[in-house]
């Protein structure tokens, strides 16, 4: 799959992988939603907007209000690749995020995933 193509599908698509992922490992639909507030700056109002919206994952991080500056510390492999190596600032952003939620189904501490 190219990243054009992954940039056009809809966010509102990838959200409920993420929750199915995450909830048949023990964790909650309110952990998932934490991760994507710390990390994009969104909040409650605003992320319901963007899935009601069914805006696609490149307008969902381009638009995020507050993308977080602890993402630098997101480090690791996902999918086959090491997070630190991405070049392209978008594809390394949806891929911060992927790491996260693996983190969390993996059962890492929400104080760790969330780099406190």
């Amino acid at each position: 799959m190219n990243n054009e193509k992954i940039y056009k599908m809809p966010f509102s698509k990838i959200y409920p992988m993420y929750l199915a992922k995450t909830e048949k490992k023990g964790r909650t639909k309110r952990e998932v939603d934490e991760i994507i507030y710390w990390l994009t700056g969104y909040d409650e109002s605003t992320f319901t907007k963007q899935i009601d919206g069914d805006v696609n994952i490149e307008a969902f991080f381009n638009e995020a209000p507050n993308f977080n500056e602890k993402a630098i510390l997101i480090t690791g492999v996902i999918c086959g690749v090491r997070i630190e190596e991405i070049a392209e600032p978008l594809m390394k952003k949806i891929r911060y995020l992927d790491k996260l939620i693996d983190e969390l189904a993996k059962g890492r501490s929400m104080e760790k995933i969330l780099r406190k």
